[in-house]
């Protein structure tokens, strides 16, 4: 079922709380890092993805523009471990971040957000590794764990009932990526696919005007297969409902 506008607010909230936790499982490549400018260091809410404020304010903001691993929109929500080669300056760890966003600079593979920048210095020396601009990394693809989230879907904003629907998939765990979204046509009596308009965002002119049940094709390690939401989107829907499919990925 919807969420009220009242949940809608404390669901935004929870975004900014509540972590992201990640295990990995791949090797590393090299590449490069640089950031880009934010006045409160956070994401941007107007980022490539179409994730809006969640691709802000998730995982406290340590998120990240990428070029090639935007692979046209499918590595939205993807996570990576990104960390620094410099001895000097640059922690173990490096930063955990959740591509929110494209974004191409001097072949690099990472525009990080100032957050997701400075976690990459040891304690002390973030002001010394954003001196550098750019540095040499290296990174591997780790799994997505929401703490108390399943694959959810929010109605877009530049949806306008009943003419044209547009969502965005939100909270994708695990080292999955969603290729496909289909909407079941009941007058028809078969799926419908959806077009990926950009990033995370799928949409389709003249939507079935009943409840609205979707479909999302994932594609993990074993493989591709097709997962049904449980829950519809109502008949009367509106622009910034956001549903949870009750989907758990892992």
């Amino acid at each position: 079922m919807g969420f009220t506008i009242e949940k809608q607010m404390v669901f935004l909230g929870l975004v900014v709380l509540f972590p992201l936790l990640c295990t990995s499982q791949n090797t590393f490549t090299s590449s490069r890092a640089t950031y880009y400018g934010s006045p409160d260091c956070y994401g941007t809410p107007s980022g490539a993805c179409g994730f809006g404020e969640y691709g802000r304010t998730v995982n406290y903001g340590n998120v990240a523009g990428v070029s090639r691993l935007y692979r046209n929109g499918t590595g939205c929500g993807a996570c990576y471990q990104v960390r620094c080669t410099n001895p000097q300056y640059c922690s173990d760890d490096g930063a955990n971040i959740v591509v929110t966003d494209y974004g191409e600079g001097d072949r690099t593979d990472f525009i990080l957000s100032p957050r997701a920048y400075a976690k990459l210095a040891k304690a002390n020396l973030a002001l010394e590794l954003f001196a550098y601009g750019v540095v040499d990394v290296e990174y591997r693809r780790i799994s997505c764990k929401y703490s108390d989230y399943n694959l959810m879907f929010k109605v877009h904003e530049h949806s306008r009932y009943p003419h044209y629907l547009a969502i965005v998939i939100l909270y994708v765990a695990g080292q999955n990526d969603i290729t496909a979204v289909e909407l079941w046509q009941e007058d028809y009596k078969e799926w419908r696919p959806m077009r990926r308009a950009y990033g995370a965002v799928f949409d389709l002119a003249n939507p079935p005007p009943d409840s609205i049940t979707l479909r999302f094709q994932v594609s993990g390690s074993a493989g591709y297969t097709w997962v049904q939401s449980n829950n519809a989107i109502p008949s009367y829907w509106k622009a910034g409902a956001v549903y949870d499919s009750t989907i758990q990925l892992t």
